[in-house]
């Protein structure tokens, strides 16, 4: 019986330079027309590319095309102001949203996430004033699992609790990591917003989906088979290793190179180093 090759361990060096070399190659503007981060991309102000952005994540599943036309379907439900909808629809307005539908996030998902976010913004401070104060526990679990409990706050349809993840019951949280990615990472990419200073960017949490998950495994970066949040914890601390202050800048690789299927699998991935 053949016995598989035992893979011989990366050089940390070597790695530390692919990863800063597909950072490099993805981490740019023209990355964002075939993102989801292109949504918040439409907008200015501080608050609507907040809520332009929340939204965009929470629909981020299935075929990135799909993706982008759902968030800009939705956008486009909102009058392009949706800090504006969020904050001053009423029953007759909400009613734009009757046909929107994204896979399993329907129009009653969408009017339950407008009434939470107006709540937010009224009376807890806003959205990154809530992620800050769980952040000042120095787990970016426990800030998503307390921004999770306010967001819920008030009167809602159970269904639309299945649409905001939850690390404290060991989900990845891949779409609020992303979204959080966006929202503070600082850097000259162009891709990043960089909008909240009162949460570090060395607290992030890497996003962890199948393609990142995939090429994180071959390249030695993660062990733990299941995409969870121990496997986020897992992997974030390995990345830290090569940027501490700025552990996620490492998502733009591990994400492109395995959504661009750039290398044959899974040999000659390793051998690109």
């Amino acid at each position: 019986m053949k016995t598989a090759r035992k893979q011989q361990p990366v050089d940390t060096e070597e790695l530390r330079a692919y990863l800063d070399r597909k950072v490099e190659q993805f981490n740019r503007p023209d990355f964002i027309a075939d993102d989801p981060v292109c949504i918040p991309h439409m907008f200015t102000r501080k608050e609507d590319i907040e809520i332009a952005g929340f939204f965009a994540a929470t629909l981020a599943w299935g075929r990135r095309p799909a993706i982008i036309a759902s968030g800009e379907k939705l956008m486009q439900l909102m009058g392009m102001a949706p800090f504006d909808y969020v904050m001053q629809a009423r029953d007759p307005d909400l009613e734009r949203l009757d046909d929107f539908v994204h896979r399993t996030f329907n129009a009653n998902d969408a009017r339950c996430f407008v009434k939470a976010l107006r709540h937010m913004y009224l009376h807890e401070g806003g959205l990154e004033h809530v992620f800050a104060q769980g952040a000042d526990t120095g787990d970016m679990g426990v800030a998503i699992h307390r921004f999770r409990k306010v967001f819920f706050s008030q009167s809602h349809a159970l269904r639309c609790e299945k649409h905001v993840s939850d690390p404290m019951r060991n989900s990845a949280a891949k779409r609020i990591n992303m979204f959080l990615r966006w929202m503070v990472r600082r850097d000259k990419g162009g891709v990043d917003f960089g909008l909240w200073h009162s949460v570090s960017p060395s607290m992030l949490m890497c996003p962890l989906d199948v393609h990142s998950g995939t090429v994180a495994r071959m390249l030695g970066l993660l062990n733990r088979k299941q995409n969870d949040w121990q496997a986020v914890e897992e992997l974030t601390a390995n990345l830290r290793k090569f940027d501490a202050s700025d552990p996620v800048r490492y998502d733009f690789a591990l994400f492109g190179t395995g959504v661009n299927r750039e290398e044959r699998w899974p040999g000659a991935l390793r051998e690109s180093l």
